[in-house]
């Protein structure tokens, strides 16, 4: 069996776990990393060929795509146009159909196929909650995310000026609202309350309530553990009263990076274009005979 050749591009929390998932999967393996600094390779990761550009890797069938969200597009497109399939957990919600829509053009013109937003949410969790909507068509979702550690808003903060280290925490409050409580080390030069409103006014966290606070040692608070429990209480055909509840406890870049690597192998069965993981039929995420797996899984 000719194996599926990934590389990792991006090389942090979320990159350090999807070596690990491809590395357990019988049907991937690592066509090199990318990252930034080729200088300082990790002790880890000095077995595989770690290059600053995909281009420099031979062979490439999938890019999986472990860089902020807001770099995604860029890389995608680039991937992309290079005869590359990519996935990516991109997780700004609002942006999803946009980023679609822009892939969608470079990955048809280039006989390519890419899978967005391939975590769990967005990722995993819209998959639930489509399968809620035809359970009950008419009805009312809540998600709720937490108590945990945000990878894209902690990633968010980073990127704002003036704050040396970040955490941001992701607490539950009941029918989909959230607080955002996020702790702070503030460069020097820079005025704590002149960077916690720029924190406040960032896409990420106007819509919620926020509490930014600043701490000596961010990484004294930090926890990967994250989790989500979603409700649906809606109507199937004239009965109502149906109450759909879904509960997980996650190790969050562990879980995202399974997601990844799961959608890698999924986008080798796709026609050329951008799909989001609803779009994707479930069962080319998952490693075997199609037929074994109907008959264990149905």
């Amino acid at each position: 069996m000719k194996k599926i050749r990934a590389a990792v591009v991006g090389y942090g929390n979320i990159g350090k776990y999807v070596l690990e998932a491809i590395n357990t999967s019988p049907d991937i393996e690592i066509a090199g990393i990318v990252r930034r600094d080729v200088s300082n390779i990790p002790e880890e990761i000095k077995q595989y060929e770690v290059v600053d550009n995909v281009k420099k890797l031979k062979d490439v069938d999938v890019a999986v795509l472990c860089t902020p969200t807001r770099s995604v597009e860029t890389y995608a497109k680039d991937c992309l146009a290079n005869g590359i399939n990519t996935v990516d957990s991109y997780d700004i919600h609002g942006g999803i159909v946009n980023l679609r829509s822009e892939l969608m053009k470079v990955a048809q013109a280039n006989n390519t196929v890419a899978i967005i937003s391939a975590g769990w949410d967005p990722g995993t969790d819209s998959m639930i909650r489509s399968m809620f909507e035809f359970m009950a068509p008419k009805g009312v979702t809540y998600t709720n995310f937490g108590p945990g550690m945000s990878m894209g808003h902690t990633v968010a903060v980073k990127a704002i000026k003036g704050v040396k280290a970040a955490l941001s925490m992701t607490i539950p409050l009941g029918t989909s609202i959230h607080r955002r409580m996020v702790y702070i080390e503030v460069e020097d030069g820079y005025k704590f309350d002149e960077v916690a409103a720029a924190i406040k006014a960032d896409d990420y966290f106007v819509h919620d309530e926020t509490h930014v606070m600043q701490v000596d040692n961010v990484d004294n608070l930090k926890d990967m553990g994250h989790g989500v429990n979603m409700v649906r209480k809606g109507v199937s055909g004239e009965t109502q009263n149906q109450l759909f509840d879904f509960n997980m406890k996650i190790n969050n870049p562990a879980l995202t990076a399974q997601v990844l690597v799961a959608s890698a192998r999924a986008t080798m069965k796709q026609r050329p274009g951008a799909y989001t993981m609803i779009e994707v039929p479930i069962i080319d995420y998952i490693y075997g005979d199609k037929e074994a797996l109907i008959k264990k899984l149905v």
